[in-house]
Formats: structure tokens, C-alpha cells, sequence
């Protein structure tokens, strides 16, 4: 394996981004790590319909990931019952290459809203340590439905306040 690490760049997330997005919530293994994704995700109508309308939403921040100029996924920020929340989404092909990290430190700089929160499935342990080396702080647990499992899970809170 190579040691050499990809560039890593965001761009705005334009309408042409999304039939790659979309591929990328197809994968199975994903889906269960994110647990909380749409009742059915192959439903590639509702998803561009759902995510055409957030781009044109001044509240959402929706960033595409590229790595070494190919799209490896989107990062977030959105708000929920008042509060800023960021989600994000990896290619499994882009997996455990440390590029979720950089892009979401990336993302930081230019998505200042603060606090801003993550959430994430208890045993999504890439993604927890995603956000701590971001400097997120886990600050409590959730329970919630996921789609994805067809069961009430435990979600982890983080907090970044800074």
C-alpha cells in the first residue's frame, strides 16, 4: 500500500455531483455504518429530488469531496431543531486513507458555524475518530430508528465549540 496521501480539495456541490453521490449510499457496508439513511435507498428519484432542493437551501453547506480530481464523497452542514449538524460520506474505496478527517478539517475552515454537532451509530468507530481528531467531543447518546437495520439504535453525540 502506498504511502502517498491524495490531494484533497472541496468543491460546492453542483447537480452533476450527485449520480456519483448517490452510487456511493448504494454500498451496503456504508449504509449499515451510517445507519440512519432514507427508508429506501435505491429510490434514485427521491434522492435527487431531496438533495436538488438542499443545494438551493442558504442554510446547508453541501461540499463534494474530491481526491487526486475524483469524486470520493460530500460533506455537510445542515441545521436540525435549531442546531448545526454535519454529516459526511465516504466512498468505501476512499476508506481508512485518512481523507474523511482532512476533508472535514477542510470543511472546518470554511463552515463556521459553532457549536456544531455529529452524530454518529455507536460502532461506527472510523467516523468517531474522525470527528476527535477534528476536536469534536463526545457529549452524550441518542437512541433512534435506523433505516438502515430496521432497528432502534444508540447514536454518540459530538460537540465542536471552537
Amino acid at each position: 500500500m502506498s504511502n502517498i496521501k491524495p490531494d484533497i480539495k472541496l468543491s460546492p456541490t453542483e447537480v452533476a455531483d450527485l449520480d456519483s453521490l448517490f452510487l456511493f449510499q448504494l454500498d451496503k457496508e456504508g449504509r449499515y455504518l451510517a445507519a440512519f439513511t432514507p427508508k429506501d435507498p435505491t429510490d434514485k428519484a427521491a434522492y435527487l429530488l431531496k438533495y436538488t432542493k438542499l443545494l438551493h437551501d442558504p442554510s446547508v453547506n453541501n461540499q463534494t469531496i474530491i481526491a487526486d480530481d475524483v469524486i470520493a464523497g460530500s460533506i455537510a452542514k445542515f441545521v436540525i431543531e435549531g442546531n448545526a449538524e454535519i454529516t459526511y460520506w465516504l466512498d468505501r474505496k476512499f476508506w481508512g486513507k485518512g481523507i474523511a478527517t482532512k476533508a472535514l478539517q477542510e470543511f472546518l475552515t470554511i463552515e463556521t458555524a459553532r457549536p456544531i454537532f455529529g452524530r454518529v451509530a455507536f460502532d461506527n468507530f472510523g467516523s468517531q475518530k474522525v470527528l476527535e481528531k477534528c476536536g469534536f467531543v463526545k457529549i452524550g447518546t441518542d437512541k433512534g430508528f435506523a433505516n438502515a437495520r430496521q432497528t432502534e439504535i444508540e447514536e454518540f453525540i459530538y460537540r465542536l465549540d471552537y
